[in-house]
């Protein structure tokens, strides 16, 4: 028997960096246990390309995400709700159906990064290793299991 995926929404200010990253990383290190989505609370209406390039350059596929706002996923329950920025954590987030686990990862913007070429990759690079190593944990953690016992 199937076991439903944990559907889990990464929460943002914005929805151009972070949490898209988060969410590709999430679909693709959840091997189909998990399934994420990710919106804001203002959201900027476009992806940053830097997200897009940053996932791209580790081997993760982006898929086609947009910028969106959470109002559009408000009717959708999810098992888990994580904010990834300090700003959006504080907000009043739409109650979603159900009861998501709420957890809270501060992670820097790297869209405020100033400076070079190097910088700003720099930046970008430091987000993704930092929101990977969290999934990583996540994943081994939580949601459904690898393999059914039968029990």
């Amino acid at each position: 028997m199937p076991t439903e995926p944990t559907k889990v929404l990464v929460l943002c200010t914005g929805n151009s960096c972070r949490s898209i990253i988060a969410e590709a990383l999430i679909n693709e290190m959840g091997e189909g246990r998990f399934q994420a989505w990710s919106a804001g609370s203002f959201p900027t209406g476009h992806v940053h390309p830097r997200s897009l390039d940053t996932l791209r350059r580790h081997g993760i596929d982006p898929g086609q995400p947009r910028s969106k706002s959470w109002n559009e996923l408000s009717h959708q329950a999810f098992d888990l709700v994580i904010t990834v920025c300090d700003q959006a954590a504080g907000e009043s987030c739409p109650i979603f159906p159900g009861q998501p686990v709420k957890l809270h990862w501060s992670t820097p913007d790297p869209a405020k990064a100033v400076g070079s070429e190097a910088v700003t990759q720099a930046a970008f690079d430091q987000v993704f290793n930092q929101l990977k190593d969290r999934i990583e944990t996540l994943v081994a953690t939580a949601g459904p299991s690898r393999e059914r016992t039968g029990r």
